[in-house]
């Protein structure tokens, strides 16, 4: 089966979901469907196992945990499960993004008891043991090797799973973690016994063997990257030597004042660098990168979406965690070298249907990349002078 993106507006009240969803769904002012939401829920919600192609940003999210909570709320379970016992489990691979997930769910579950356990590093140890021995969970969300830490000490058992989604499968791959994914999906009643959504920005050749081995007969939706891309991000390609970057970026600050910018560079001595070089300059603006301390990160993170800082430099590891609205500007002061890269970065700005910019510096180091990206956004790409 396949699905190849809803081509009109699907209300979520056409779904008939359990009462307590609807009123968090009203709460957090959505009454339409994303595309991605309008063509999975209805066969998510009738336990059919799912492949989903989309980036960052779709919805995608949103429409796993709506499933989960309606079938956990149309079932409930006549008697609680042993402690630490997951009914779901939905792993990611980064901790930004288990932790977003997390609060994703929290507000989805605002009107029911659903307990929600989020299992990460860099987080207090003891603390996530508490939560797994205080007793069962409805939702469990993990990154692999804190989550296996936990199944090897008994701490955490998968064997009750009903639902299990695999979220950025592709990025999963890409950091090495598919040895821990399996042991854990073995871990896991057999697919025929479980749900399992499986998500992913790319599907290539690895990451459809993943997906025909942990699903039974999905049907796959492919939400198209470039309409993303195109559609609500306006996109501008500024050719500058590479020892401009920083002066040109600085003079497009003071100059534009933008609201909510997220700067993206390839590495994280890069990142620290520039956020030096920028304070230094009177700009207010933090850094997200791997070197950073995950609390100050946080922290970071919470002050971006508070408003309380409108200038964050990230690096694409960093970056995936960060689910803001409102973003106005995305800035690629590196092109990446992954070309579906470009794709997630500037997916943080036009979210929610709402339009944004997104400026991508061009240096002779950068020109070798943007053939890669002009394939896949499917044209070709005009290069300009900045106008600064």
């Amino acid at each position: 089966m396949s699905g190849n993106g809803a081509k009109e507006e699907v209300a979520f009240s056409e779904f008939a979901l359990p009462a307590p969803i609807m009123d968090a769904i009203d709460d957090l002012g959505f009454e339409t469907c994303t595309p991605i939401q309008g063509e999975v829920l209805p066969y998510s919600l009738a336990d059919y196992d799912v492949t989903g192609q989309a980036q960052t940003g779709t919805g995608k999210t949103a429409a796993f945990l709506i499933t989960i909570l309606a079938r956990q709320l149309e079932f409930p379970l006549e008697r609680p499960l042993p402690p630490g016992a997951a009914r779901s489990l939905v792993l990611a691979p980064t901790r930004e993004l288990a932790m977003q997930i997390e609060a994703d769910a929290r507000e989805l579950a605002a009107y029911t008891d659903t307990r929600i356990v989020c299992l990460v590093g860099g987080i207090d140890y003891q603390r996530q043991r508490n939560l797994l021995r205080d007793g069962s969970i409805d939702i469990l969300v993990a990154t692999p090797g804190r989550l296996i830490d936990f199944c090897n000490q008994g701490a955490a058992s998968l064997r009750t799973v009903e639902v299990l989604v695999i979220d950025e499968a592709d990025r999963m791959l890409d950091m090495g973690f598919i040895p821990d994914v399996r042991r854990i999906v073995y871990q896991t009643p057999k697919k025929r016994s479980r749900q399992t959504m499986f998500f992913s920005a790319t599907f290539n050749d690895d990451v459809m063997n993943l997906a025909a081995q942990w699903t039974l007969d999905p049907l796959h939706v492919a939400i198209n990257p470039e309409s993303l891309a195109v559609d609500t991000v306006e996109q501008h390609f500024w050719t500058l030597p590479r020892d401009r970057k920083r002066a040109i970026l600085l003079a497009f600050v003071r100059k534009e004042q933008p609201d909510h910018t997220l700067v993206f560079v390839n590495r994280r001595d890069q990142a620290r660098r520039l956020v030096s070089y920028l304070q230094g300059k009177g700009v207010q603006c933090e850094g997200l990168a791997g070197d950073i301390p995950q609390r100050k990160r946080l922290a970071t993170m919470q002050r971006f979406k508070e408003g309380k800082t409108n200038l964050v430099v990230a690096t694409d590891v960093a970056g995936r965690g960060i689910h803001v609205d409102g973003i106005s500007h995305v800035i690629n002061y590196d092109l990446p070298e992954d070309p579906e890269d470009y794709v997630h970065r500037i997916g943080r700005t036009g979210r929610a249907g709402a339009s944004g910019v997104a400026i991508s510096f061009v240096s002779e180091d950068d020109a070798f990349d943007l053939p890669a990206i002009e394939e896949l956004l499917g044209h070709a790409i005009t290069t300009m002078q900045p106008e600064l």
